[in-house]
C-alpha cells in the first residue's frame, strides 16, 4: 500500500466582472510538499466562456493562465516569482486578488499520487 501524502489545491477561475463575483472554473493547481510537486492543469472552454461572458480579453486570460504554468515550473523563465522556493510560488499563485484570473481558497487533502489527484480534481471541478 502506498503512503498517503498531504497535498493542497485551489481551483483557478475566470472572473470577468470582479464586482459581480461570478466565475467560471478553468483549472486546478496542486501542491504536495513531500513529493516536491507543483503543477497546474487548465482549459478554456470557449463555448462556455462566451455563454458566461461575451466580452473578455481572451489573450490576456490565456497569458495569465500560461504564467501559472511557468511559475509552477519555476526558474528564470518564470520571472522573479519563479525564482522563489516551491511553497512560496504556490502561496503566491493562490493569494487572494481582484483580477480576472483568480484562485479559490486553498483546500487540503491526502493522496497517493498528486498527478492522479490533479487529473481527478480537474475532472470534478472544471469539466
Amino acid at each position: 500500500m502506498q503512503q498517503q501524502h498531504l497535498f493542497e489545491y485551489a481551483v483557478i477561475r475566470i472572473v470577468p466582472r470582479v464586482e459581480r463575483e461570478e466565475f467560471l472554473n478553468v483549472g486546478v493547481v496542486v501542491y504536495c510538499s513531500k513529493l516536491q510537486f507543483l503543477r497546474v492543469r487548465f482549459d478554456i472552454n470557449l463555448e462556455r466562456l462566451n455563454a458566461f461572458c461575451g466580452k473578455i480579453d481572451l489573450e490576456e486570460v490565456e497569458e495569465n493562465l500560461h504564467a501559472f504554468e511557468r511559475i509552477c515550473a519555476g526558474g528564470n523563465g518564470a520571472g522573479p516569482i519563479g525564482k522563489l522556493d516551491m511553497p512560496s510560488r504556490f502561496r503566491w499563485l493562490t493569494a487572494t486578488r481582484s483580477t480576472v484570473v483568480q484562485s479559490s481558497k486553498v483546500h487540503p487533502g491526502f493522496c497517493d499520487d498528486p498527478g492522479e489527484t490533479l487529473d481527478k480534481l480537474y475532472q470534478q471541478m472544471v469539466l
